[in-house]
């Protein structure tokens, strides 16, 4: 095949979502097809949304390619360039998040007509949980016929990154040791985290590190860390920023519970990323996490914004280290049972081939 994907910028960014191109672009060239990546400049929303009818942009999308798979953050620059595209033999979306879905944008009602209307000029979607499928479905109705398919990220190994032993082992060990990994956003909500982690009370010796770049919202990054100072957290709470690969790793070796309690994740890659490690998840009940994160049995799923019912979890978990060890070897048995990228991106070409062929179905 002859496949084209056009994202945002660089393929090398940091986040799940470009980890999930780079995979894609990745497997496609091992299989031997000729993949040409289509960067378009990352600008403002409304600028980006002049890009929509530019004829410049145009150009650069215009191109003879058996498939054209365009990342859906991109919506703003493509909302109306795909019905005057002639080149491009099918146009599939791949949808890792639907802003418009996302309870922290100030801008939804704006961003809800320009996504829907990408989601209407593509010949069919790739979406990364159920849950994004269906809601795609639902912010976009005439998409009802479009074919479709669902394929979820794997994680960061292939295979547990710790033996069960392991998981046994360090839920013995003081103090209970809690982990954030995301950029600092409100989206992600690291202050709802920061609040349980306050109800620990005075005896309780915890200990939370805050993983993630401070750099896509510096202003709000900037008042988590007031936040913790605040509440006197200071000296319990370790801010790395974003770290390599390697440092993440032991961190993940180490920790008992990674708590991101997002308003909102697609799909929530950092969750399965933690299970490998037998790491038990707490996430936010909107969006995909609750696919894989079974509450109570290989971790918990909590409402946005209630930092008591975190706090509860936590304290239980550490009042209860046969329990803290059982659910974090439960999430490795998850962890193992999930798709691997080899898996899911076989399932993702033989969908293009379809596509492609004119055999759009799953």
């Amino acid at each position: 095949m002859h496949v084209g994907v056009v994202i945002y910028g660089d393929l090398d960014a940091t986040s799940g979502g470009f980890r999930y191109d780079r995979k894609l672009v990745s497997h496609l060239r091992e299989c031997g097809d000729t993949v040409e990546v289509i960067s378009l400049p990352w600008r403002s929303y409304p600028r980006a949304l002049v890009d929509g009818v530019s004829p410049s942009i145009r150009s650069r999308l215009e191109r003879p390619v058996d498939v054209l798979v365009q990342d859906g953050l991109c919506h703003p620059s493509l909302w109306r360039q795909n019905h005057g595209l002639s080149a491009p033999g099918t146009t599939v979306a791949l949808v890792h998040h639907l802003r418009s879905d996302d309870p922290s944008e100030r801008f939804s009602s704006v961003v809800h007509p320009f996504e829907r209307r990408f989601l209407e000029s593509v010949d069919a979607t790739i979406s990364t949980s159920q849950f994004t499928e269906r809601r795609a479905r639902e912010r976009a109705p005439r998409t009802s016929g479009t074919p479709s398919l669902v394929a979820p990220p794997a994680g960061r190994t292939e295979g547990s990154g710790v033996p069960p032993a392991h998981v046994r082992e360090r839920a013995k060990r003081e103090p209970l040791r809690i982990v954030y990994i995301g950029n600092l956003i409100p989206r992600k909500d690291p202050k709802t985290l920061l609040r349980a982690f306050a109800r620990r009370g005075p005896k309780r010796d915890w200990e939370l590190t805050v993983v993630g770049s401070h750099d896509a919202d510096p202003e709000y990054a900037a008042s988590v860390v007031t936040a913790a100072t605040a509440r006197g957290l200071a000296d319990r709470v370790t801010f790395t920023g974003e770290i390599e690969t390697p440092e993440l790793e032991t961190i993940l070796e180490r920790s008992h519970v990674c708590c991101v309690p997002s308003q909102y994740e697609a799909f929530g890659m950092v969750y399965l990323e933690a299970m490998e490690y037998g790491v038990v998840p707490i996430a936010g009940t909107v969006g995909g996490a609750t696919e894989f994160v079974e509450h109570g049995h290989n971790g918990f799923v909590v409402e946005p914004g209630d930092d008591r019912e975190i706090a509860t979890h936590l304290r239980s978990l550490d009042d209860d280290r046969a329990r803290l060890a059982r659910l974090g070897q439960n999430a490795l048995v998850t962890a193992d049972a999930q798709p691997t990228w080899a898996e899911t991106m076989s399932e993702v070409r033989s969908f293009l081939e379809r596509c492609s062929d004119g055999q759009q179905h799953v």
